[in-house]
């Protein structure tokens, strides 16, 4: 009986209340930084069919219960994900989950580097059980809330930075069985609620003297390098094993305790005991201590003067104590010259340091003055120089691990043979790419063979080379620093975009190969001794903002142990069976197969194309001559937009770089004049405007990037 007049207005509510569920229903309860976060790692954990409920992209994590999702109104503030069988990594947007509390990935197969950005705020972090790599990132220091964080059972390395100077509620901390090495961090000391520290099974070394004052009562450090002694203070904690460790026998050395050192509370001595033991005993070993540090002291401040009288006496001269001049050989860029033919007023004429004779030092070496012929010189002179050939910078470990984000997999921006290459973002704005090289590549895996690697990149400086800016050699690894391109390399812009979303014109297409065949020009035909490349390839050949090419990994050549392996399929060249039969002219080859790449857009190997056609270098060769092969050959993304007399000249290029016959194959410098004139013939093309698509298309501003 009320339909009448309350129809209406009834229908208009039911109708808004049904809209506003719609809109409820795609918006989700879910806050959408967190519904990203959580579609990034169902991702990168390769969208496994266990976790129920979750998408690849959307969803509404809260509102539709995804399995192992805790939530709290539209924020999600727990992931157990613990013994699923997940695979892949854990995501990169892992810093946009600021409410999440709780995070449990232990018991999977997850693999690469832990994510530098972990959830800001997490009390409870367990990635126990798997095999992640790299180091424990440096951002857990400035998660000051947290409680439990369990890293145990994985592969991490390399050494601990002092990053746990922030974390006064961490009671839980489980490192073992990873691979850590060196000593533990001093900031450890400032762990002021850890009760259970578990370091076994790692290589660690030095002391452990910085967990003295810890109120801990579960301590494990088996199986590591450690030395000393074990601490007094620990040696009362009911669950402490030390087994498997270098420790010194007899009794310890007395030393000073450390202020609040007896966190565990123990009452053993009394106020009045610990007056007199600490008036009498610890008077006695301050007056050790100070009548030690006077020694060192004096020692050292000889020590100083000895180092300084040698220093002066090996590069400085002094005419008045000496005498007559005695002939002195030092070398310039160019030549030897003889001190003796300086004016008296140039530059060359220097003084020697004077040392106060009331030291009693006895006089230095007499042949520290005398005259050395040439080749005494030079074999003296070559012998400094090797000491110390680098001519870089040398960048801080911690300060690469903060800029790429403790060399997080979500940095990296190119993988090879020999290492990961990573962004590193710094505060300022800058960007710079790092490469890890690993030691394995190193013939003895040490530091000294690295540093020799960075003397020879050291000296090759060219227009079309990547600059190395600096490199680091620090516990255990063994860093490149390099200039970042910000378009990437040759092959992303070749192979992994879209059809026509980077099309580069036949024009720029000249132009990366005419720069890439200078840098190797310069490798072979100017560096004394010759460059070997080895690993010539479109992705080490860089763009910068104008799409300049720039070779990357030169003289990087001395660590491939195994040519085919390093070069990667369809780049090798015939003769290349071993590292010992690579030459400068398999270097030319490796060229013209990415000469073909520009050409064609095709990879030097498709293993989806037919059997025929699956080596680029196999399949093309036969038909560079053939005028209508060739105009089939090329890249579809250039749509026809390229001058015919141009690309035939390119192709003829290419022929004579891929010959099966290495003598037959022609020197870089041959090949650049031939790309010139190839270039040229662009030039007058579109100046002309006498060929297909030079006078329409020919600019590289016409394509949007």
């Amino acid at each position: 009986m009320f339909a009448g007049p309350a129809g209406p207005s009834a229908v208009a509510f039911l109708g808004v209340f049904l809209l506003l569920r719609v809109l409820v229903s795609v918006r989700g309860s879910t806050d959408g930084p967190d519904v990203s976060a959580l579609n990034v790692m169902y991702n990168s954990l390769n969208s496994p069919s266990s976790l129920t409920g979750w998408t690849s992209s959307g969803g509404d994590p809260c509102g539709q219960r995804w399995k192992g999702i805790k939530c709290s109104g539209p924020s999600v503030t727990e992931i157990k994900l613990s013994g699923l069988g997940l695979t892949g990594s854990i995501g990169y947007q892992l810093s946009s989950l600021t409410s999440v509390t709780h995070l449990d990935m232990s018991m999977n197969n997850l693999r690469g580097d832990i994510p530098y950005q972990l959830p800001p705020n997490a009390l409870h972090i367990n990635l126990a059980r798997n095999s992640f790599t790299g180091g424990v990132p440096y951002s857990i220091s400035q998660m000051t809330d947290l409680t439990y964080l369990n890293l145990a059972n994985n592969q991490l390395s390399g050494q601990l930075t002092d990053m746990f100077g922030k974390l006064p509620s961490l009671t839980f901390l489980d490192l073992s069985y990873n691979q850590l090495t060196g000593d533990l961090p001093q900031s450890f000391g400032s762990l002021s609620s850890i009760k259970t520290l578990h370091l076994q099974n790692n290589q660690f070394t030095g002391k452990i003297d910085v967990l003295a004052a810890l109120p801990l009562e579960n301590l494990n450090v088996q199986n590591n390098h450690f030395t000393g002694w074990v601490p007094d203070e620990l040696k009362g904690i009911d669950n402490l094993q030390t087994q498997g460790n270098s420790w010194s026998s007899g009794p310890a050395p007395p030393r000073s305790t450390p202020r609040g050192a007896n966190h565990r509370g123990d009452s053993s001595g009394s106020e009045d005991n610990s007056s007199k033991e600490g008036n009498g005993t610890n008077s006695g070993v301050n007056g050790a201590i100070a009548g030690i540090v006077i020694f060192v002291f004096i020692l050292g401040l000889v020590l100083l003067v000895l180092a300084k009288r040698r220093r002066s006496s090996s590069h400085y001269i002094d005419e008045e104590n000496l005498g007559p001049a005695r002939p002195f050989t030092y070398l310039d860029s160019n030549n030897f010259k003889d001190l003796t033919s300086v004016e008296p007023n140039s530059s060359a004429h220097v003084k020697m340091l004077s040392t106060p004779s009331s030291f009693g030092l006895k006089p230095p070496p007499s042949d520290r003055h005398r005259s050395f012929n040439d080749t005494e010189f030079a074999s003296k002179f070559h012998a400094k120089r090797n000491a110390n050939p680098i001519d870089a910078p040398v960048f801080s470990l911690m300060d690469l691990q903060t800029a790429t984000a403790s060399f997080s997999a979500s940095r990296i921006v190119g993988e090879g043979s020999t290492g990961h290459v990573y962004k590193a973002k710094y505060a300022d704005g800058k960007v710079l790419a790092v490469k890890r090289i690993d030691s394995s590549h190193l013939r003895s895996g040490n530091s000294e063979d690295f540093k020799n690697l960075v003397s020879g990149i050291c000296r090759l400086h060219h227009p079309n080379i990547t600059e190395l800016l600096g490199y680091c050699c620090e516990s255990g690894h063994h860093l490149l620093v390099y200039e970042f391109q910000k378009n990437g390399s040759l092959h992303e812009f070749l192979h992994l975009s879209d059809e026509y979303s980077k099309p580069l014109t036949w024009d720029t297409r000249v132009r990366i190969a005419l720069g890439t065949a200078r840098a190797v020009e310069f490798l072979h035909e100017t560096c004394s001794p010759p460059v070997i490349h080895k690993n010539i390839k479109s992705a080490n050949i860089l763009l910068n903002a104008e799409l300049n090419p720039h070779l990357t990994d030169c003289g990087l050549g001395v660590l491939y142990s195994d040519t085919k392996r390093n070069l990667g399929p369809g780049y090798s060249a015939p003769e290349c069976t071993s590292p010992s039969a690579y030459t400068l002219k398999s270097d030319v080859y490796s060229f013209g197969v990415v000469m073909l790449e520009l050409l064609t857009g095709r990879m030097p190997f498709d293993s989806s194309k037919s059997r025929s056609e699956q080596s680029l270098a196999c399949w093309a060769t036969p038909q560079l001559h053939d005028i209508d092969a060739l105009a089939k050959m090329v890249d579809p993304a250039l749509r026809g937009l390229y001058p015919p007399k141009s690309l035939s000249r390119f192709a003829d290029v290419i022929a004579l770089c891929v010959q099966s016959e290495p003598e037959f194959r022609p020197p870089m410098s041959e090949v650049v004049q031939a790309l010139l004139r190839c270039e040229q013939r662009t030039s007058l093309n579109r100046r002309g405007g006498g060929d297909l698509g030079a006078s329409r298309r020919s600019d590289d501003s016409d394509y949007h990037y």
